[in-house]
Formats: C-alpha cells, structure tokens, sequence
C-alpha cells in the first residue's frame, strides 16, 4: 500500500465536568487526508482544501505531528499529505486535533502499524501543542479510540476508553466566530476553591459511573462544570440563552465544546436531539451571527479508513 485516504473526525472535549481528561468522537462531522509515500525523504504537504493554513510541515499541526513519528520511525522513504480540512479552526471541536490524529493513524497504517494507538496520540500531541501552546489529549484520544475517553495522565500517557450509552446523541453549535485555545486558556483562574474542586471531581467520578450503567439520569446530573464554564461562557455570545433552551427541550445536559465557540449539548435518544436541534437552530437564528448545526450519534470507532 503505498497511499491511504482517512476520516478524522471531530470530537467534543472537556464534556462540562472533565476539563482537559474527558473527550468524546463526533460521527458526522470531520477532515479527509490522503498520505502517499514519496522517494524522497521528509514529510512535505501538496495540498490544502477547505481553509488557509501553513504548507510548511514544521509550521502545520498535521505536519509537525507526522515529524515526531517520521523521525522515531526513520524509514528510507518519506510521505506526502494532502488535507482537505472540513472542521475550521477555533471551532472547538477538534480541529487541530483531526488534522494531528490524521496523519499520524495513515503514515502508521503506511508502516504496517509498528505504533499503538497511545503512542499514536504522544506523536500527535506534538502537533496539538503546536496550535494551543501545550500538550493535551482531550481531543486526540477520542478520535484515534472512538466513543469516550479519559486521560488518565499525560506523563506517562494513560488513556481509559470508556462505555458509550447506545442511545445518546449528541447536538452541536457552532458560532462562526474563532475562539483560539491559547486565548481561552489565559482568561483561566490558577486556583479554584476547594468546594469547587470537590464538586467537580463528584461530577467527574458521577459523569464515568453512569456511562457505565446507562444511568441517564445520573449523567445528567453529572454534566456541570463549576471551574471553567463560568469564565469561558462569557466569551460565547448567547451561551446561556442556548443552553436553557436545550435543557428545556429535554437535554440530558449542555456545556462548552473544548475551548468554545461550539456549544454541544447531549440527548437520549433522536427524537430529543432533534428537539433540541431546532430549538437551539430558533435561539440562534434570531442574531446577526452566522452557525452551523450539527446532530451525531456519539462514533465509536474513531478515526477510519475510506
């Protein structure tokens, strides 16, 4: 095989409770690459379709993510990347991560799968940090697993691949407007109250157990974030207005997708999200900012082969 064509898809971070460890993998929505090997050694990029990034590998989340693996894995032929990019960048929902987790999954694929999925995604952090300014795996874990996930650490990186309850759904909206992580990040207290804290990791511990069990009732109960949604929501215009339209429609619970500006909500069952897709399509079209809507049953395969 000596070229592959892959769906990265996007992916939900942080899940309200889990700021930073939880993730999960978006169906419908994501980028499309083609890896081919190439004569000549390196990892040069030909083609960009979809949005203005940077050709220069060292300077392209995708580029920098396939160094780290060309350079531990040193074959005598090198690869070339095409990225036809569908999830915009600052979208807040993985895009960066698509495009680090995409090229690392084909050029594996291209070696005959000498990685594993965890070192897969230490490759592909790399070019994550490229574009937020630190390594996290929030994002990427998700899309090279599937499903949920929980990083459990970062060093040495420990991934939990987590149930995925068959009847949840999940809606997102995306403001089109950029919301860059590095930016968010900053805007972010160094210290939260104990009582905080507490909550939090309740609602963490709470969030994992009723995937488990298929306790809808405890997952929504679980689905609230007191440390970081308080800070970032003001960067989202109608963040509150959005969400109580959703819960009101019968969402399981509703927060900020990564670092913003999408907001996602999570549903049980079709016939609830797509409620509360249009309730949230009714909020939005009231203002003058364009949006997209997106409704996906939770992927659990992850990142594929097309």
């Amino acid at each position: 095989m000596n070229q592959i064509k892959i769906f990265s898809p996007a992916t939900v971070a942080n899940v309200s409770c889990g700021f930073d460890v939880l993730g999960f993998c978006l169906d419908t929505i994501g980028d499309e690459m083609i890896i081919k090997k190439t004569s000549q050694k390196g990892i040069t990029i030909s083609k960009i379709e979809g949005y203005d990034l940077p050709f220069e590998a060292e300077n392209n989340v995708a580029g920098v993510s396939a160094l780290a693996l060309y350079n531990d894995a040193n074959p005598d032929f090198g690869f070339d990347i095409e990225i036809y990019k569908k999830v915009k960048p600052g979208s807040g929902i993985g895009s960066s991560s698509a495009s680090a987790v995409g090229s690392v999954f084909a050029m594996n694929e291209l070696l005959g799968k000498p990685y594993n999925k965890t070192q897969l995604i230490n490759f592909a952090m790399k070019g994550e940090a490229l574009a937020s300014k630190c390594e996290h795996a929030d994002n990427l874990a998700p899309a090279i697993f599937g499903g949920f996930t929980l990083v459990k650490s970062l060093s040495p990186l420990h991934v939990l691949q987590l149930p995925t309850p068959k009847d949840l759904f999940a809606v997102v909206i995306h403001p089109q407007i950029e919301i860059k992580t590095s930016e968010s990040r900053a805007i972010l207290p160094q210290d939260v109250s104990l009582k905080n804290a507490i909550t939090q990791w309740s609602n963490v511990g709470s969030f994992v157990h009723a995937l488990h069990t298929e306790d809808y009732k405890l997952l929504s109960d679980s689905l609230k974030d007191v440390i970081v949604e308080p800070y970032r929501s003001q960067l989202i215009p109608h963040f509150e207005d959005v969400k109580q339209t959703a819960l009101k429609q019968g969402a399981l619970g509703c927060g900020i997708s990564g670092s913003g500006p999408s907001i996602f909500s999570l549903c049980k069952g079709e016939d609830t999200a797509n409620k509360v897709r249009e309730a949230i399509h009714n909020v939005y079209s009231q203002t003058t900012i364009d949006f997209e809507l997106h409704l996906s049953k939770i992927n659990t395969e992850g990142i594929k082969i097309l």
